[in-house]
């Protein structure tokens, strides 16, 4: 049970302007009467702090990296935990040893973890945490385990996919799913994927809560040109804007005066913009940087699709944003994307790496408008009825509150 004191949240990087949805999540268990402390690895770089929401949350926020470079505030943490029980403490270096995979570099990389673990579990105990809940899977719920075993307090985490399932040996996926009190998969595709790395005892703890957004948040303005494509998602090899870039460029000599906004940053921008560049199509194509959320509301409501070629996804939050701001939504089918994205409804669903199959549906939707704003509003419906952000954080507080889904997948 949850309820007799605070939580805490832990991820790699809070807030941060690609994970809006965790700042979403911590908000809505607030607003039910959960204290929950943000606890971050690292300290976003400027750039991932745009707004007034995110630039608040830092001061609430406590950085575990930072806090571990001191090392007289390290030493005397694991002194602290060290005296307090030195079974526990030695117990948790040896989970730490042997949640490493092979070599010498990851079993540095696992006392990293443990030496900031112990840091961590002693801010946790001067708040008086009663439970850690961490979001993704990887390094960051490697710290988890280890503050939560030093604090003596039950852990629980988050898991998005799909990259830990390429490694989840490299991960300890099947220790950590173990020792969590439970388990928050954000699609059915991802708690399979959980389910086939875990003991089928451990699978009734394993719970789906989506990630989700206030539909009321998102509209759409009447008199578009029905040829406005927008792109929203950091600019990552694996977000597939190059294929959106050549996909566009046959788009033009259909539709000369289409248009696409790219609202996102990362590695991959300057290979696109380059592309775009040698295409001879930049006055048709913008690269608008990080967005704020009110921002990128705005961008949907002036846009006529959200095209996402992905090669790899969870279930990202835009697509809620896209379809709460009545507009359809052309995603790659891999993961749990059609369980928000139905071919044919609420949008379009293609091979990933094809462009062809993007180029076709972008055209679809832009020679029939009609077709396009029904799929809209049945997107609309959709997100109303299952990604509503004010129902999945009513979900996870009950989780919190009962310390597990006691075996339920759904509300």
């Amino acid at each position: 049970m949850t309820n007799a004191g605070p939580i805490a949240y832990l991820t790699g990087d809070y807030p941060k302007i690609s994970h809006t949805f965790i700042l979403r999540e911590v908000q809505q268990l607030r607003a039910r009467g959960v204290e929950v402390i943000p606890c971050s690895i690292r300290r976003p770089a400027p750039a991932d702090l745009p707004g007034r929401e995110e630039q608040d949350e830092v001061a609430r926020t406590f950085y575990v990296k930072a806090a571990a470079k001191n090392p007289l505030r390290t030493l005397a943490a694991h002194g602290r935990a060290f005296r307090r029980s030195p079974a526990t403490w030695a117990k948790t270096l040896a989970l730490a040893i042997r949640m490493r995979s092979p070599g010498l570099k990851a079993l540095i990389w696992q006392l990293f973890y443990f030496l900031e673990a112990g840091v961590l579990a002693d801010h946790l105990r001067r708040n008086k945490v009663q439970h850690l809940h961490n979001h993704f899977g990887n390094s960051s719920c490697s710290v988890a385990v280890l503050a939560a075993e030093l604090a003596g307090i039950p852990f629980s985490f988050t898991e998005h996919g799909p990259a830990i399932f390429f490694e989840v040996d490299r991960w300890a996926l099947p220790e950590k799913i173990a020792r969590a009190r439970f388990v928050v998969a954000i699609t059915h595709f991802c708690r399979s994927q959980l389910m086939l790395f875990s003991d089928p005892k451990h699978w009734g703890k394993i719970a789906i809560v989506h990630c989700g957004v206030d539909p009321a948040a998102y509209r759409h303005d009447p008199g578009g040109t029905g040829k406005r494509v927008a792109f929203v998602g950091r600019l990552d090899p694996v977000k597939g804007a190059l294929l959106l870039v050549e996909a566009m460029a046959e788009v033009l000599k259909v539709h000369p005066d289409a248009t696409l906004t790219l609202a996102g940053d990362g590695p991959a921008r300057a290979p696109a913009e380059a592309r775009t560049r040698e295409l001879g199509i930049s006055a048709a194509v913008r690269f608008a940087g990080f967005m704020t959320q009110g921002q990128v509301a705005d961008l949907l409501a002036t846009s006529d699709m959200l095209v996402l070629p992905s090669f790899a996804e969870g279930l990202p939050v835009v697509y809620m944003e896209a379809l709460a701001s009545l507009i359809p939504v052309v995603a790659s089918r891999v993961a749990g994307v059609q369980e928000l994205v139905e071919d044919g409804v609420t949008g379009y669903t293609v091979p990933p790496g094809d462009i062809a199959s993007i180029l076709d549906r972008i055209l679809r939707l832009m020679a029939n408008p009609s077709a396009a704003q029904a799929m809209g509003e049945a997107g609309r419906k959709a997100v109303e009825a299952g990604f509503d952000i004010s129902h999945e954080g009513a979900w996870l507080a009950q989780i919190f509150r009962q310390g597990g889904p006691e075996g339920k997948l759904r509300p």
